[in-house]
């Protein structure tokens, strides 16, 4: 993979590093947490560390498979690894992960430290109950007190966040979590050497924070053009990555497959999902708490106000390319598979437009609210901190974004409207109809409007404040 992957995992790699020089300087272990979604290049940005490290190590990708074939295939993969220890593997049997971990350690010196690198280690987890307190007693008994660094990668986040609670014979092990995010647009920006900020959030909207996906946009292309070689067949990175996430994510939750591609389809309310995906009743209320609680895939929001609103939630997909996939992609599959990548590509084109307008407000929405953390603009602003948006429960009025003091506010500061036009300004009629949602939208009589656009806002219309493309960019 190109080295423009890595923009945007500077941070990671540094603490990787300073892990391994904690080690050297010390002599004794340490052990790193690492989970974060499937496919935003984990096993990548740790391989990369290791290649640059030049420390000894062992990179064992954990199958899903019994205890007794996984500790082998352990064994095999540090036979043929660089650690010390390497050789010793190739002679001899291990029957518990304990003894095979700790023979790993062997040679291992302050000055020549081993990594050792276990990657989707909730697949061992799965089939085999007793791992965790095996890795535990590995660690407690040897490589706490050996040169070794133990980095540890999952990417069932809410699987990897259990197995370090308190519950867990892990808990309080790892020096060091790490939590690996999607790329932010700013990093999405950069690797597809976008023109200008405005193409870079729409390049976001397609791509998400996956590094492959932003790599495979070509330099000079622009929307159709990268979307007939990413749609060129349905063997393509874009149009199989989603696929691969779904069938890793919902092996044994058809139902809430089935009810997040009706999310993706554009289905907000319950109702509306309830019918699209034909699940019901408890079954539904289920499907979407593994979405929004254990996978971490789907956002319920609430209508954001003073008070907060505790009806007509609003369920989204997260990420911006499984949201774009699941519009566009997804449902034609069979038009890429049958040689029509022209169809699927012309259906995107016409209704970018309109999937764009609705697509940008949740990266609008982060971006103002990171912008907030300057204490004058917060200021400016009713010294607010948090973003969210308010609809009425029949969705006659929306608005796109409310500042409020807190998660639950106690006071709006400010309402806004994003335009995401491509080449209409933010007119006057806009600011009007954003002033008139005042005293619609509840505890903001007295809020103060902000105008989005994409383009920019008209002479003469007045505002609070104002933010374009350029300003949105700059919050990553």
């Amino acid at each position: 993979m190109p080295m423009a992957t890595f923009v945007g995992r500077d941070s990671e790699m540094a603490a990787l590093q300073a892990e391994l020089d904690r080690t050297r300087r010390t002599g004794g272990g340490r052990f790193v947490w690492m989970r974060g979604r499937r496919r935003v290049g984990k096993s990548r940005l740790v391989q990369e560390f290791c290649d640059r490290s030049q420390a000894r190590y062992c990179f064992y990708q954990a199958p899903r498979r019994p205890h007794a074939e996984a500790l082998a295939d352990f064994v095999e993969t540090a036979a043929h690894s660089t650690l010390a220890a390497a050789e010793t593997f190739e002679s001899v049997t291990y029957d518990s992960w304990p003894a095979a971990l700790r023979a790993a350690a062997r040679g291992a010196t302050a000055s020549d430290p081993a990594v050792v690198v276990i990657d989707e280690l909730p697949y061992l987890t799965e089939l085999d109950p007793g791992f965790a307190a095996d890795l535990q007693k590995a660690w407690d008994r040897t490589l706490e007190r050996s040169p070794v660094l133990l980095v540890c990668v999952g990417s069932d986040v809410r699987m990897m966040e259990d197995l370090v609670g308190e519950r867990s014979p892990l808990h309080g092990r790892p020096t060091r979590e790490l939590r690996i995010a999607p790329l932010s647009p700013a990093a999405v920006a950069a690797i597809t050497a976008a023109p200008g900020a405005a193409d870079a959030i729409d390049r976001y909207l397609i791509v998400g924070g996956f590094p492959l996906l932003a790599a495979s946009w070509p330099r000079s292309a622009g929307l159709r053009d990268f979307l007939e070689e990413a749609l060129a067949d349905d063997q393509t990175p874009f149009a199989t990555t989603a696929l691969r996430i779904i069938a890793s994510e919902f092996e044994r939750e058809l139902q809430a497959a089935r009810v997040i591609e009706a999310i993706g389809h554009g289905e907000t309310a319950y109702s509306r999902i309830q019918s699209r995906s034909g699940v019901k009743g408890n079954t539904l209320t289920d499907a979407l708490a593994v979405l929004i609680e254990a996978k971490r895939l789907v956002a319920k929001k609430l209508p954001y106000s003073v008070p907060p609103g505790k009806t007509a939630a609003k369920y989204t997909v997260i990420d911006p390319y499984l949201r774009f996939w699941l519009r566009f992609v997804g449902p034609h599959m069979a038009e890429l598979s049958r040689g029509r990548p022209d169809l699927v590509v012309d259906r995107i084109i016409r209704g970018w437009s309109a999937y764009r307008g609705r697509a940008v407000e949740p990266v609008v929405r982060e971006a103002v609210e990171r912008l907030l953390a300057d204490a004058a603009l917060s200021g400016r602003l009713g010294g607010v901190r948090h973003v969210g948006s308010w609809w009425r429960r029949d969705h006659s009025v929306e608005v796109d974004l409310v500042g409020g003091d807190a998660p639950e506010p106690t006071r709006i500061g400010f309402i806004g409207s994003i335009k995401w036009h491509e080449s209409e300004p933010f007119a006057a009629s806009d600011m009007r109809e954003l002033a008139s949602n005042r005293d619609r939208v509840p505890g903001a009589a007295e809020a103060k409007l902000v105008a989005v656009s994409r383009t920019a806002v008209k002479g003469g219309v007045a505002t609070d404040a104002a933010f374009g493309p350029a300003d949105l960019l700059a919050a990553w």
